[in-house]
């Protein structure tokens, strides 16, 4: 090797030694193979098949290219020997074709035994939002959760944001981060408005697509924390952006936000209302209305009041 290459290539040496110590990393490492979890425990249920399935590959990996690598080396021959004629083995085919047909039956076993507690909803726990008799249930296609209480609240995505509907006459919502109580099975009716989006916050479960005209449903019972995703269905040019947030607070916490946000929503709509007369009592309702004479209408714009702006046909006319 050249000299002038040596000095290369012992520095990429080093950045390939650097680079596998922090792939290694404990925190850089995890849920590298395997999906997150931690938050709910639909998740790891997902997480605990999802390893199975790993386990079962590697073995088969490492058997079938094992097996491979022994019969190169014991049998590899000079150049030019004539290869030995050898037509099949019943007994090896046979033991390789029952050998696949076990895994296969195990997997399919394993994973219709685990499926209930990834799909089923689980029930709410001793330290969850204890729901009163007069309780909004969850009505889902879904197999509904243990005497029917849970939290629901209707997800709606819409280009590019969340919009979380929360159950009950106070007509209470949020965008961006849903807030939900600790211990509590939340259900989710999950639409869009617009295009196809995709719910997906790894730790708490799988993803749901998010559909116009149609609800799909999920689920999770999360511990306390904020767990973060993200739309995982291109939607359009700002897709990145269309983040998504649980924050989960202790029940006492839930309550008290609960009532923040009814207030604040009450008096946001407060204040509407009252801007909302004042620019009737101003321009008159067409100027709210978007009406002819008014703000936005097709006879006048952001000009001098009184200047008429002729509307699309006259310019053309004009010309």
């Amino acid at each position: 090797m050249p000299r002038a290459l040596r000095p290369a290539r012992v520095i990429l040496a080093l950045l390939a030694f650097q680079a596998l110590g922090l792939t290694l990393a404990g925190s850089a490492f995890a849920d590298a193979l395997t999906p997150e979890s931690g938050g709910s425990p639909n998740a790891d249920e997902i997480d605990s098949l999802y390893k199975l399935i790993l386990v079962l590959a590697v073995i088969v990996f490492v058997g079938v290219e094992g097996a491979l690598i022994w019969a190169m080396v014991k049998f590899k021959a000079k150049k030019g020997a004539v290869a030995a004629q050898i037509h099949g083995n019943t007994r090896l085919e046979i033991g390789w074709t029952l050998g696949a047909a076990a895994v296969l039956i195990f997997l399919t076993v394993f994973t219709f035994l685990k499926l209930p507690s990834i799909r089923d909803p689980a029930p709410t726990g001793a330290n969850g939002l204890q729901f009163a008799s007069t309780a909004i249930y969850a009505s889902t296609d879904q197999p509904s959760p243990p005497e029917g209480k849970a939290l629901r609240i209707k997800v709606d995505g819409q280009q590019y944001v969340w919009r979380y509907q929360y159950p009950g006459k106070d007509d209470v919502f949020a965008y961006e981060e849903m807030v939900v109580p600790e211990d509590t099975t939340v259900v989710l009716e999950i639409s869009a408005d617009d295009v196809a989006h995709s719910w997906w916050i790894p730790k708490l479960g799988g993803k749901m697509d998010a559909l116009p005209g149609y609800i799909n449903k999920t689920w999770f019972k999360a511990r306390k924390g904020l767990y973060t995703g993200q739309c995982a269905e291109l939607c359009g040019r700002n897709h990145a952006n269309m983040l998504a947030r649980v924050r989960v607070l202790s029940v006492d916490e839930y309550e008290d936000w609960y009532a923040q946000q009814k207030t604040d929503i009450k008096t946001a709509r407060e204040e509407q209302a009252k801007t909302r007369a004042a620019l009737e009592g101003d321009k008159g309702e067409a100027a709210v209305s978007g009406g002819a004479g008014g703000v936005g209408g097709p006879q006048s714009s952001g000009g001098p009041e009184g200047t008429d702006v002729p509307s699309n046909d006259e310019e053309e006319d004009s010309q």
